[in-house]
């Protein structure tokens, strides 16, 4: 099956949610870059995982609201909630700017407020 760049950020979220984090990382490039804008930059899909496994407590929840898609480029902007270390429930809302490079999420900007 030949995804198009959208249709692969709407499967890799599908996973996040479901609580495969593994499927999603599958979806990413070995060297995958997220810059968190003013906060940090992961280098690496084992940086990534390393993240995922303290920040994500319990599977993230997304709602998102428009999905943009321009040549190697997806852009998901919308709101996401996670549960921290002590069970609180944070909501954000984000912008998220994906750069796609042959078939798989290259490179992350991700700007998070809470909401």
């Amino acid at each position: 099956m030949n995804l198009n760049n959208k249709e692969i950020l709407e499967k890799a979220n599908a996973a996040i949610t479901a609580g495969e984090y593994e499927d999603f990382l599958s979806c990413c490039t070995d060297d995958t870059l997220w810059t968190f804008v003013g906060d940090q930059t992961l280098h690496g899909k084992e940086a990534v995982r390393q993240y995922m496994a303290a920040v994500y407590v319990e599977p993230p929840r997304f709602m998102v609201r428009n999905l943009i898609a321009e040549g190697d480029f997806v852009t998901a902007i919308g709101q996401i909630s996670l549960r921290n270390q002590e069970g609180t429930m944070t909501d954000y809302t984000y912008c998220d700017v994906w750069r796609f490079r042959d078939g798989k999420m290259a490179e992350l900007q991700a700007f998070v407020i809470e909401a």
